[in-house]
């Protein structure tokens, strides 16, 4: 009878929270031992190593059939390139079930000498390029492998390595390579797992072999003694390492940090006075034309007046041109400008982050990691040669059949020709084994001859030496040191500073960080007058024009001016209108003198509710009196005024009813400050009572029963008040002795003095 059961049954009460945390555990733990972070001993994560694995089977090699038979001269190479679909497929199908996009590019990454210091595929066809182009379809583009990926997995038909079932147990698959090519550190590594990350830079193969040379020869050798080998990275893209030796020391100390790298260029003469400067080699992992954007755009937008014109002039090589405003521009102040605000500088990170040996991940500095790559190795060295024994034990008893055959030859035949089962009568009489006796039933004809015996004898003399040979290095530690050392030479042949593959890419020149260049390093310094009409047209003349000349006072009809005072290219324009929102204008681009000049609203993001109530130079170091209409006030630092958007910034939060009305200088010589209201009371106090900040109301300057205030000043006590008189003759009037009118702040105040001006203005 069929048991029908409800599948509600099997649901069990389980806390979320706990089955959630175990189930995302899981999900982590897989993420950071099998997609995220490379082995520390081949430097590769799953999906490499699977697809270097199925190109491999694909027969795939650059020396031929046999991966292990290293090629010398590449151009003897005659293994024929095959479609990357094809192993995109055999990856996707056997090893590593993910998506087919996912796996090519990796595929891709592997093949590109911008990406990889030492690429491990060899593509034939467009696999993208250091603009960010991408590669073309799988199914057009080819490959093989590399000698370095052959370097990679040498020794993987001999015992060295744990083989492990696929994911649906039909194929089996390397759990890691056991090549001597220090592929972690000599390409690097980087990812995002849970909770954790790694990012290792490339670095000179010949430079990890000699780190690894001192520590065969001397394992207690200090971190400082490996920095004198390991200059730093050795990024594919060149650039120059501009950080000092304590920082990259540090950061190969502990693990993690950073270093700053930068592109590298020179100045080139036009003739004439004129230069430009060609950048030839730019940051890791910085695209091309991105950074070429970047340039740009601080043409655009103006915000690097030397910077005139960039161009990409590369082929093959990068060449990009940088040409500057002017020929009298600094070279320095310029690519100086550029390293700070584009990507010709940039920072790579350093974080160790490594699946060990027991496939747990851990940060290491270099000279453990390095320990722990040569215990590998040390450890292969032994199973090769313990496989190679297993060999040759296998081969010498069969030897030692034939030879015994070869003794006994008559009486063997015979036994074959006479006995129904020749073989245990063979192993009886001669005391043979049941692989030999099989062995020598297995002969040919041929074989019997004379000259077999003597080859037989002479292999067999031959594997008796190299077991020996073999027994010793097994049992010895030196020896295997040694062995290891000799290997080691063998591949920094291939891998030299003196070839182009190893010749060292990146220079190491510590510099300083990039400076902050001012304004006025980039803009010529020269005298302007800057008029403001009452209709808000601005303009800026060249030169320091005399403010009442006919032509300096020309505006529209109905129009006059408002503001007109002298400045410079390099100035800094502060614009504040009655609602307390202060705008920046660059003196530098004002428009000409030429005509009326251009509406200030197109200037600055400037709303319709307000009136310009004052505009003049932003002084360095200088202070501001701000005072609103109902009396309050503040003083504030000019420099905090500086806005850096077309929106400016709120700075005086005026209350409902009232209105920003002074925005004056304040003398450096000032003490003391003068406030007169509508109601025509003047009140004196001191600066010191006056609250410096960034952004607020302020404080109450004067106290009024009716009206509000006309207008404010700071000035020196001891020099007194000065005004012009009215009428033709334009006298000045100073009244020295101002203590009549000198109390506490939030005064009422008195009436000034006999004289002073009607309009309640100082």
């Amino acid at each position: 009878m069929t048991d029908f059961r409800d599948p509600f049954d099997a649901i069990k009460d389980h806390p979320f929270d706990e089955a959630l945390s175990q189930r995302y555990l899981v999900y982590a733990l897989s993420t950071i031992t099998a997609r995220s972070l490379p082995d520390l001993r081949d430097g590769l994560k799953p999906v490499h190593r699977r697809l270097l694995w199925a190109m491999r089977l694909l027969r795939m090699e650059p020396g031929g059939a046999n991966p292990d038979v290293l090629v010398e001269n590449p151009a003897r190479n005659t293994t024929p390139y095959k479609k990357c679909a094809r192993v995109v497929g055999d990856v996707i199908g056997k090893y590593h079930p993910h998506g087919d996009a996912s796996v090519y590019d990796a595929m891709v990454r592997l093949a590109q000498d911008f990406s990889l210091r030492t690429p491990l595929v060899d593509g034939q066809g467009n696999f993208g390029n250091i603009d960010g182009d991408n590669a073309a379809a799988m199914r057009y583009t080819e490959a093989r492998l590399t000698q370095a990926a052959a370097d990679l997995m040498s020794g993987l038909d001999e015992g060295t390595v744990d083989f492990r079932p696929t994911y649906n147990g039909e194929d089996e698959e390397p759990e890691v390579f056991p090549g001597l090519f220090p592929n972690l550190l000599a390409n690097g590594a980087s990812g995002i797992a849970v909770g954790m990350a790694t990012s290792i830079p490339p670095h000179n193969v010949a430079e990890l072999i000699d780190a690894a040379n001192l520590l065969i020869d001397n394992p207690d050798a200090d971190h400082a003694a490996l920095m004198q080998v390991v200059k730093g990275p050795d990024f594919p893209t060149g650039g120059v390492l501009v950080d000092s030796p304590s920082i990259i020391s540090e950061a190969y100390a502990t693990g993690r940090g950073a270093f700053r790298t930068r592109a590298r260029w020179h100045k080139e003469d036009g003739g004439r006075g004129t230069w430009v400067a060609v950048v030839t080699q730019i940051p890791y992992q910085v695209q091309k034309s991105k950074l070429i954007e970047q340039i740009a755009a601080l043409i655009n937008d103006r915000k690097l007046p030397i910077l005139a014109d960039v161009r990409d002039e590369s082929d093959t090589e990068i060449r990009i041109v940088i040409e500057p405003r002017a020929r009298t521009v600094d070279e320095q102040v310029l690519m100086d400008s550029l390293f700070r605000l584009t990507d010709l500088e940039n920072r790579f990170p350093l974080n160790l982050n490594v699946l060990d040996a027991s496939h747990t991940p851990r940060v290491l500095g270099l000279k453990p990691l390095l320990i722990e790559w040569l215990k590998h190795q040390i450890d292969v060295l032994v199973r090769r040669a313990r496989h190679r024994l297993d060999k040759i034990a296998a081969r010498l008893e069969l030897l030692d059949g034939y030879i015994i055959a070869y003794l006994n030859l008559d009486r063997v035949i015979e036994i074959i020709r006479t006995e129904d089962e020749p073989k245990p009568v063979m192993m009886d009489e001669f005391s043979l084994t049941d692989r030999q006796a099989e062995a020598i039933l297995n002969m040919r004809l041929r074989s019997l001859r004379k000259l077999e015996e003597m080859e037989l004898r002479r292999e067999h003399a031959e594997l008796l030496k190299e077991q020996d040979e073999l027994e010793k290095l097994v049992e010895s530690p030196a020896r295997q040191r040694t062995r290891l050392k000799k290997d080691l030479a063998a591949l920094r042949k291939r891998y030299g500073p003196d070839t182009d593959l190893g010749r060292r890419r990146s220079l190491v020149e510590e510099a300083a960080p990039a400076r902050e260049i001012p304004l006025e390093a980039m803009i010529e310094r020269e005298p302007i007058t800057v008029i403001l009409s009452e209709r808000g047209w601005i303009r800026a003349m060249s030169g320091h024009r005399d403010l009442a000349a006919a032509d300096t006072l020309k505006f529209k009809e109905g129009d006059g001016p408002q503001f007109a005072f002298h400045a410079y290219t390099t100035d800094k324009l502060l614009m504040a209108t009655s609602t307390g929102r202060v705008y920046t204008l660059a003196s530098d681009k004002l428009p000409g003198g030429r005509g009326f000049g251009d509406p200030v609203r197109s200037l600055v993001d400037m709303d319709n509710e307000g009136s310009i109530v004052a505009l003049m130079p932003a002084r360095p170091g200088g202070d501001l009196l701000l005072a609103s209409s109902d009396g309050r006030g503040f003083l504030a630092a000019a420099a905090d005024l500086i806005a850096e958007t077309r929106k400016g910034k709120q700075v005086v939060n005026v209350r409902t009813g009232a209105k920003l009305s002074v925005v004056r200088p304040v003398p450096a010589e000032a003490d003391s400050v003068a406030v007169i209201g509508e109601n025509r009371k003047l009140l004196v106090f001191s600066l010191g009572e006056m609250p410096k900040m960034a952004r607020g109301q302020g404080v109450q300057m004067q106290r009024y029963r009716d009206g509000g205030l006309s207008d404010a000043l700071a000035f020196r006590l001891a020099d007194g008040l000065s005004w012009t008189m009215g009428g033709e003759s334009g006298r000045t009037r100073t009244e020295s002795d101002m203590l009549p009118w000198k109390v506490a702040r939030g005064a009422a105040g008195r009436m000034p003095p006999t004289g002073f001006p009607r309009d309640n203005r100082f």
